[in-house]
């Protein structure tokens, strides 16, 4: 599924893995805590490649630096739960399945997901969301709740830095069985307490 979302298709030739987390001691704070040196950690990470992708189930500190991540029992939400696709501001977005517009918001605030829409899919009979998160504003005009989206689509562009909650270009890419009634949104990352549960509901888009 997520070989589909950007033109070319991401395959081993055009893509890199990317390991962001605790266990990369490359990866450091003053690198994420500073937008232009983690831009160039991304790049430099990619190096030829055309696209950086990576962190399912992924444990993260870099989220420990942002109060939105603070859960009220004095832990943080630092498990990631989509897959990142890391590539140039304003990289096209394609819609790898046929489904709906669901909902769609900016969320607000650093370290959030910005411009972010979601898709109501169905799939041998089971309902299924897909979440876009760090797009441009502009992908946003012109959404309309129940809109069909046909697989293939344009949907998106990957947003800069100004408008994507903060962070170098990149698509967060989740799939998600319940959305518990949110609209436009979604927990990206979960605590390590409540991993089981979300790695049941946001199953990992590598293998659909």
């Amino acid at each position: 599924m997520i070989s589909s979302l950007f033109v070319p298709l991401l395959s081993d030739s055009n893509s890199q893995t990317l390991d962001l987390s605790i266990h990369n001691p490359r990866f450091t704070v003053d690198i994420y805590e500073d937008i232009n040196k983690f831009s160039q950690f991304i790049q430099d990470s990619i190096g030829e490649k055309r696209y950086g992708l990576g962190g399912y189930l992924e444990h993260r500190r870099m989220y420990e630096t942002h109060e939105n991540f603070a859960t009220s029992e004095h832990d943080f939400r630092n498990i990631h739960l989509g897959i990142d696709i890391w590539a140039e501001a304003g990289t096209e977005v394609f819609v790898p399945m046929d489904g709906i517009i669901h909902s769609f918001q900016v969320n607000e605030g650093a370290g959030n997901y910005g411009p972010t829409i979601i898709l109501e899919h169905q799939i041998l009979g089971e309902r299924i969301y897909s979440l876009y998160g760090h797009l441009a504003g502009q992908d946003l005009v012109g959404l309309f709740p129940g809109k069909e989206i046909r697989r293939g689509e344009h949907i998106a562009h990957l947003g800069n830095s100004s408008e994507n909650g903060g962070w170098p270009p990149h698509l967060h890419f989740q799939l998600i069985r319940d959305l518990q009634g949110f609209m436009g949104d979604y927990p990206g990352v979960c605590s390590q307490r409540d991993m089981d549960f979300y790695a049941q509901n946001c199953p990992d888009p590598r293998l659909w």
